[in-house]
């Protein structure tokens, strides 16, 4: 009955304190009231009591009633419905730069830095909920993935399709990886342009220096951030390729460019980060999602249903229940 009212003057409330307290003193003072009429004998008025007699207390009690709706009108019970809009202001739109190349199936990372990657990028995809996001894959060659989009169930599904299947020559070309992330945000009139670019490996493909990506992403407003991925010292990764087919495992020495991945991200005003593990990792996904916040604008509206009417008009008529009673039927009570 009473779920969802709030009162807008509680304070109020506190008044109803007072109900008990004037029963208890009416119960201790009303026979002082009663006028006494001394007579020698009661022979004559012998004969049991009226039952008009019994109910006359009860009036004071609609008096104490319609106090405490009174009280309760004052405090103003109501409902309150809340219907919220929000609005984004264009967002961010970021493009996820995969290095896709052999040293991927490394298993410094469990199971491999691929998988590992796939797990983490996914979750982060999950949290941008008010954002654009496309994927760019590169090893020896690069290519869009998925281009940019609000679908994020199309970019999750991306993700989940990435291995590495000699589709594209073998390599580390971090220039055609981030040429291609800035082209697909080049054009982009959304608020904020993210490209994060992992590998790990150095740059040794492709006709595109890194430095003039890098430039590039600098000239059309694009921030980077870079993820060196890989353990430090050796790794177990491929060597080669058995005759069945499966890839030979053997320990490799994990080389990065950090100094390029460094300048990338410097002049771009975004971050680089080293990630030898994969809890590692999924604290810099988690880092990247707080540092790019997307604006969200948050517009709530109040519709209020005042109730303390009923309250109040059921006060009054116990109060003229009460004044007639007293006028007429209890009239001869003094």
């Amino acid at each position: 009955m009473f779920e969802g009212i709030y009162f807008a003057n509680p304070n109020y409330l506190w008044l109803l304190v007072l109900l008990p307290l004037a029963m208890v003193w009416h119960f201790f003072t009303w026979k002082r009231k009663q006028a006494v009429l001394k007579m020698p004998s009661l022979s004559n008025f012998q004969g049991g009591t009226s039952v008009w007699s019994k109910l006359y207390p009860f009036l004071y009690g609609l008096r104490l009633l319609a106090m405490g709706f009174l009280i309760l009108a004052i405090a103003r019970p109501q409902t309150v419905d809340v219907s919220t809009r929000t609005k984004t202001n264009k967002g961010i739109d970021i493009v996820m730069a995969i290095d896709v190349s052999s040293s991927m199936l490394a298993q410094d990372l469990k199971p491999d830095r691929l998988t590992a990657l796939k797990r983490v990028a996914e979750t982060f995809v999950e949290d941008r909920m008010s954002d654009r996001i496309g994927l760019v894959v590169y090893a020896g060659e690069s290519y869009t993935k998925t281009p940019i989009t609000s679908d994020k169930g199309i970019v999750k599904g991306s993700l989940r399709e990435i291995s590495f299947q000699g589709l594209i020559e073998d390599g580390t070309a971090i220039g055609m990886g981030l040429a291609t992330s800035v082209n697909r945000l080049k054009d982009s009139k959304a608020k904020s342009k993210i490209i994060i670019l992992l590998t790990d490996g150095v740059n040794n493909s492709g006709f595109i220096d890194p430095k003039i990506a890098t430039e590039l992403a600098v000239e059309f407003g694009i921030k980077t951030y870079t993820i060196g991925l890989g353990s430090n010292g050796t790794a177990l990764a491929p060597i080669g390729i058995l005759p069945n087919g499966n890839f030979k495992y053997g320990l490799t020495k994990v080389e990065i460019d950090e100094d390029l991945l460094k300048d990338i991200a410097k002049e771009t005003g975004g971050i680089y980060y080293r990630a030898t593990d994969n809890k590692k990792l999924e604290e810099i996904y988690a880092e990247i999602n707080k540092l790019e916040k997307t604006e969200i604008e948050e517009f709530k509206y109040y519709n209020y249903e005042e109730k303390y009417r009923f309250l109040a008009l059921l006060a009054l008529g116990l109060i003229a229940l009460e004044w007639i009673g007293r006028n007429t039927l209890f009239k001869s009570f003094i």
